[in-house]
């Protein structure tokens, strides 16, 4: 018996449609981005106001015709305006905040290479789903390190120390006379240095169960010209060392882990009795309805080959993902032996978390 086929509304499908193309457009502009940026085309742009592609390839030491291509991809992205009549594109001020400042906190150019990690790791990632065995953090390609590095890092440096730590009920006072701090899943170090640069009567360790991103931080904290009060060592974490902490931070990382409740009761233990946990999550609402917009999707995308498969692929508890959500964090936390849970401040970006015992 043949199945009938449903109607379908071609006014509908039209729709669809071009969606997918807004979409593939949107994919191919981010590619453009990579190249702009490996470049410096976005940099030489800044504050030169209209240039030609004659005038930004010889600024930039490219090739004119490619460099034009370029130009014209951009135009039609809408990330530079064009005047087609006169030849010229121009980066306006709030686009070089975005694309060529890495001290500015709307910096995103950086993170494109975490997508391109993501499409690297497409056939690998297609059997762990398959399997259930998910794909480990550290078997994706090193581009995926940096870029993660690149693309927290401006939110850090925006909003760590003058408002989450300030935010936290008796926290800064301590980093400030001098406290303890682990900074557990620390990856690349970016966070643990900000602090370390902060609070120089403070001491900061930060653990991560991958060996490339510790070398890196280690690098990193000699290239910021600090040794004295930070430390980067391999460690999982439901087995990295002390038991007197004054704080214990995760910037967006407990939602990949395998065991996120073993990773906070073991919190729990290395914890002072008055100290706290700093947990940074990313923005995300209790209900799944809620979370069905751009931010959801890149959220959800990115969980899809980045942290739940990392956390299937460690097993031993639930697998979070990237919009877990605060009730679910705090269900977390309590089942870890916490009986203090709040939501301390927050980013549109972002979901800021104190846990205390």
């Amino acid at each position: 018996m043949q199945t009938q086929q449903p109607l379908v509304d071609e006014e509908a499908l039209h729709s669809f449609v071009m969606k997918l193309v807004g979409d593939m457009s949107a994919a191919v502009s981010v590619a453009t981005v990579v190249l702009g940026e490996k470049l410096g085309l976005y940099r030489a742009m800044v504050g030169e106001g209209p240039m030609t592609a004659s005038s930004l390839a010889r600024k930039a030491g490219a090739n004119e015709r490619m460099v034009q291509e370029w130009l014209n991809a951009q135009a039609a992205a809408g990330y530079v305006s064009c005047d087609a009549a006169a030849g010229t594109y121009e980066l306006s001020a709030e686009a070089a905040m975005a694309l060529a400042n890495e001290d500015s906190p709307v910096f995103l150019a950086g993170g494109m290479d975490v997508l391109a990690a993501m499409w690297r790791a497409d056939e690998q990632l297609v059997e762990g789903i398959r399997s259930g065995n998910g794909m480990g953090w550290h078997e994706h390609h090193p581009r995926l390190f940096v870029g993660t590095e690149r693309f927290f890092r401006p939110g850090y440096r925006s909003y760590l120390t003058s408002s989450w730590i300030p935010a936290l009920e008796g926290v800064e006072a301590k980093l400030q006379s001098g406290a303890s701090v682990a900074d557990v899943g620390c990856g690349l170090g970016a966070s643990t240095i900000i602090m370390a640069q902060a609070y120089p009567n403070s001491s900061f360790h930060g653990y991560d169960y991958h060996d490339g991103s510790i070398a890196l931080a280690r690098e990193r904290a000699r290239e910021a010209g600090i040794s004295s009060n930070v430390r980067f060592e391999r460690a999982h974490a439901k087995d990295y060392p002390g038991g007197n902490y004054d704080l214990i931070c995760y910037f967006d990382c407990l939602h990949d882990m395998g065991d996120p409740i073993g990773a906070a009761r073991h919190a729990r233990q290395a914890l002072k009795d008055d100290g706290s946990v700093l947990l940074v999550e990313p923005m995300a609402q209790d209900n799944l309805a809620d979370n069905l917009n751009p931010l959801g999707a890149m959220f959800y995308g990115a969980s899809t080959f980045l942290c739940t498969p990392n956390a299937m692929s460690q097993g031993g508890g639930p697998a979070l993902g990237a919009q877990a959500g605060e009730a679910r964090l705090r269900e977390v936390f309590r089942e870890a032996g916490f009986n203090r849970f709040r939501r301390a401040t927050e980013t549109p970006f972002n979901l800021v978390l104190e846990a205390k015992p």
